[in-house]
């Protein structure tokens, strides 16, 4: 069964690319391990993305703080140059033009995947006095 949409269409099979994720990761969950291990069990290297947004209710970390606990959680296949975490300023859209030369694909998640709420997650550390602690 094929979990992505492809919208367009990279013949080369460059190794050195990166497939690259966008995010805020307020916090990282099992959804976003998910959505990364897609490309990642295929063999692909991942670029982590963290969109640099002021804090607020819904974004408790910098994205300082989020850059190290996701290079915490990715020691390893950073030391193997699987994944690289990076950040970026704050965007307001993603644009292409043509003959980019690079897929655009949307990952369709199983349904008990699809259902994780980083806004729920926050709800029941927030609950459980855990603050922003992970």
């Amino acid at each position: 069964m094929q979990n992505y949409i492809v919208t367009s269409t990279d013949k080369t099979n460059n190794p050195d690319k990166f497939a690259l994720f966008i995010g805020r990761w307020q916090p990282f969950h099992g959804g976003h391990q998910w959505l990364i291990d897609q490309k990642l069990n295929e063999g692909k290297r991942v670029c982590i993305a963290i969109r640099d947004v002021p804090q607020d209710d819904k974004n408790w970390w910098s994205s300082e703080e989020i850059q190290g606990m996701l290079e915490e959680r990715f020691v390893e296949e950073i030391s193997k140059g699987l994944i690289k975490v990076i950040q970026i300023p704050d965007i307001d859209s993603v644009n292409i033009g043509r003959g980019i030369g690079y897929d655009i694909i949307e990952h369709v998640p199983p349904t008990e995947v699809e259902e994780i709420s980083a806004t729920k997650i926050r709800a029941e550390l927030k609950e459980k006095g855990n603050g922003k602690t992970l």
